[in-house]
């Protein structure tokens, strides 16, 4: 095995290795087949290249067409011409493929399941990484600045994985670039010798010239390894996708271990404002009103002034009946209800969904069980993804009465659920007083809060709203007076708190829409949040302060002392009980904001009056489709611009005559290149002349035209004072149009759009890059040793 066959193996085997980092993102991993196949095929091209051989540059060209061309047979062979040339809805479809994917990555938690977008990013930029390191290594003969493009695919792998770096993987893609530079090493040995002992010393006592690449190769190959090493744990762990995966469950069974939380709501935004409202969760029920049937995941109980955070909690086994819920008096009318929820294959999210509060569950997998949230959490990678569980829980139902004349909490929650961070704005507490002035309990005071908020403060319900994470997002709020569900939560409860109110934030799913088939659908546009304010013998309560969203509780209704609520219900309730394709929209959004009745997203709708692509994508894009048509025709343009300059005007000097002469020689020569008469530069111009008259099967008047050229050089190479002949570039026209008339028309089109003779620019600018790098060397300042005491001193 030849070390460039060596080299190119060890770099597809050190782009595997590092693209091994990306396995835990995705689940199934078969996309890593499809890679390593597309891959060996794209290594297969750049080692028969350098065989034959091409410049570099065609070398790399040859291998990203080859790759581009792979892509399309495999992601968009049917809008490809023959299945495997791109063209423009190819592209289209790339482009296409390439946005689902961004909005898969930003919707689903890891695992992310393995959709036609994602798996091109992963597959496509396997090849990119590889072609990148190929060029480096083999091509380019250089091993060790190969480790960056692998670092980079490593370092994006680190940084998306839930908790950081994974030192298996890491450890996995250092061994591939160290087998990397081990083959280039004993590449550079096989042609300069053993370097260690055996090679030739300079005068001064060092080792030749070959010894200073090894050590550069090992030098940046301890940069890029230490850099891998660091930047993995600068880099944050980003968790993508409805609800973000919000656990860090520790190890172990039974009873013990504790739950480390991140917001789960930093993409509650996107989910409201995606473009298609997908099912997330099919439900059955055993109750008829699923109006207040709201599913909650995960409460937010810690505020730091900035935003609201799941606290660290102790977790333990689920067990067979959940304890009576904090909080919860025998008083209080309540009723069991049973559902069964589905999950989409799609949708992984590490806690369970489930109505408010649970009395038991039965589901299948690796769970545990948070008793101060009563929340079900998976334990080691446990996901919803396709799971169907079935929750009892209780509907409770207390009177505004009871909740009015409910006592105070007690101290310890009390001073855990009231507290507010000193750098809260004063206008928060300010307003809570302001609007609760003339309340008699803690209960009317929410009430007035709830109306505030959803009738009497006009607030408006606006999902491009920003969600806010300084100081001073619930009082820009409170002044502008427009947000989401997470602005209206994240307020009330912070000002319910500032009225000694326990307070927390419920994260989950509205009520989704009734189906014909008695279930019920939940999507992507049902993500909510709402605020949940304890009351004593109650419990944990829920308030729904969002606008046109949800359903208002019957225990805040028209029964309660001075409410002015309507008895109404919200959009995401829906009244019939027909089937239902997609979520209902409620009239009521009408008297509040009617520019937003139109669309649950706006900011995906066109403006007003927008027909098409604006002008400024037309213009970011018109040098890519420019440069996509002129890319193939490069060949043909550049052999017009160079047969023009060759036939043009000769010049009145002498030294202008032999310069045209031997430009329209090598005119000549290429033109017979291209039709498939090859040049060879050890004959003399006769010789070669009288070759391109047999080979090219040449009439007369073209033949004499071929040898007077001829004569023209020897004159011009041999004769003390050439002798100028006039028209030479005629000549060339009448031996061109001769082979034209003779070669059969696939030669004479390759002959236009791919000629041979283009590869000249190939050899010119790998010429030229050679004697850029001998004279950068022979410029960089050598440092010799002195060999005397003498010179030393």
């Amino acid at each position: 095995m030849s070390g460039r066959t060596r080299m190119a193996l060890c770099a597809a085997a050190a782009t595997l290795l590092a693209s091994c980092a990306l396995l835990p993102l995705v689940s199934p991993v078969t996309w890593l087949i499809q890679a390593i196949f597309l891959l060996a095929i794209q290594t297969g091209v750049g080692m028969v290249t350098r065989r034959v051989p091409l410049a570099r540059p065609l070398t790399v060209a040859a291998q990203a067409l080859v790759a581009l061309m792979l892509l399309t047979l495999t992601f968009a062979n049917q809008q490809a011409i023959i299945g495997v040339i791109p063209g423009p809805e190819a592209f289209r479809h790339f482009a296409d493929l390439l946005q689902a994917g961004a909005d898969d990555v930003s919707r689903y938690s890891i695992p992310a399941p393995l959709s036609d977008g994602i798996r091109l990013m992963l597959i496509g930029g396997v090849l990119i990484i590889g072609l990148a390191v190929d060029t480096l290594a083999v091509t380019f003969r250089s091993a060790a600045p190969a480790g960056l493009p692998l670092l980079a695919l490593y370092s994006v792998a680190a940084g998306l994985a839930d908790g950081g770096a994974d030192w298996l993987w890491f450890l996995v893609a250092a061994a591939g670039y160290l087998m990397l530079l081990l083959a280039e090493g004993r590449d550079r040995l096989s042609q300069w010798g053993r370097v260690f002992g055996g090679a030739p010393r300079t005068p001064g006592g060092e080792p030749s010239g070959v010894v200073a690449p090894v050590r550069t190769g090992r030098r940046i190959g301890m940069v890029a390894l230490g850099i891998a090493l660091v930047v993995p744990l600068a880099l944050p762990a980003m968790n993508g996708g409805l609800l973000d995966p919000a656990s860090t469950v520790g190890s172990g069974s039974g009873r013990g271990g504790t739950i480390s939380a991140v917001n789960p709501v930093v993409s509650l935004r996107n989910s409201l404002n995606v473009d298609e409202d997908r099912q997330v969760l099919s439900l059955r029920s055993s109750t008829e009103d699923t109006s207040s049937l709201y599913l909650r995941i995960v409460s937010l109980d810690d505020f730091d002034g900035k935003t609201w955070e799941p606290a660290k909690r102790g977790i333990q086994a689920v067990p067979d009946e959940f304890p009576t819920p904090i909080g919860l008096g025998p008083d209080i009318r309540r009723a069991e209800v049973e559902t069964t929820i589905s999950a989409a294959d799609w949708y992984a999210q590490n806690w369970l969904p489930m109505p408010y509060p649970p009395s038991g569950v039965s589901i299948a997998g690796r769970w545990r069980y948070e008793p101060l949230g009563m929340t079900v959490v998976g334990d080691r990678r446990q996901t919803t993804r396709g799971v169907t569980y079935t929750v009892r829980s209780l509907d409770v139902q207390p009177t505004a009465k009871q909740l009015a004349n409910a006592p105070e909490p007690p101290a310890a929650l009390r001073r855990e659920f009231t507290e507010l961070p000193d750098s809260l704005p004063a206008v928060v507490a300010r307003t809570a007083r302001e609007v609760t002035e003339g309340a008699t309990s803690h209960y009317e005071q929410a009430v007035k809060l709830q109306e505030y908020f959803a009738v009497t403060g006009g607030f408006q319900y606006d999902t491009n709203v920003k969600a806010g994470e300084d100081r001073q997002a619930i009082a820009r709020f409170l002044r502008d007076k427009q947000g989401f569900c997470v602005h209206f939560s994240f307020a009330m409860a912070a000002m319910a708190r500032s009225l000694d109110i326990p307070a927390r934030v419920a994260v989950g799913f509205a009520p989704g829409t009734p189906q014909g088939d008695s279930t019920v659908s939940v999507g992507l546009k049902d993500a909510h949040a709402w605020p949940e304010l304890y009351f004593e013998g109650v419990g944990w309560t829920r308030f729904e302060p969002t606008p046109t969203r949800g359903s208002v509780p019957s225990y805040t209704q028209s029964d309660s002392p001075g409410s002015t609520l309507p008895d109404v219900t919200r959009p995401t309730q829906s009244t019939s009980t027909g089937p239902s394709a997609s979520p209902s929209t409620s009239e009521s959004c009408a008297g509040r904001n009617p520019e937003l009745c139109a669309s649950e997203s706006p900011e995906a709708a066109l403006a007003p009056g927008d027909d098409g692509l604006r002008w400024y994508v037309v213009l970011a894009w018109a040098p890519v489709g420019l440069a996509a048509l002129l890319i193939p025709l490069a060949p043909m343009l550049w052999r017009f611009r160079t047969r023009a300059a060759r036939l043009g005007a000769h010049g009145r000097t002498e030294a202008d005559v032999s310069r045209h002469t031997l430009a329209v020689w090598q005119e000549l020569t290429d033109l017979a290149w291209d039709f498939g008469i090859p040049p060879d530069d050890s004959q003399t111009p006769r010789k070669t002349a009288a070759r391109i008259v047999r080979l090219g099967h040449l009439d007369p008047p073209a033949a004499a035209s071929v040898h007077r050229v001829a004569d023209a050089v020897e004159q011009v190479l041999y004769a003390p004072v050439p002798r100028p002949t006039a028209g030479l570039a005629e000549d060339v026209r009448r031996v061109r149009s001769d082979l034209e008339s003779k070669a059969r028309w696939t030669t004479h089109m390759r002959a236009v759009l791919a000629p041979r003779s283009s590869v000249r620019v190939a050899w010119a600018v790998s010429d030229w890059w050679t004697d850029t790098k001998r004279h950068a060397a022979a410029a960089r300042p050598t440092l010799r040793k002195p060999s005397t005491p003498a010179q030393r001193g």
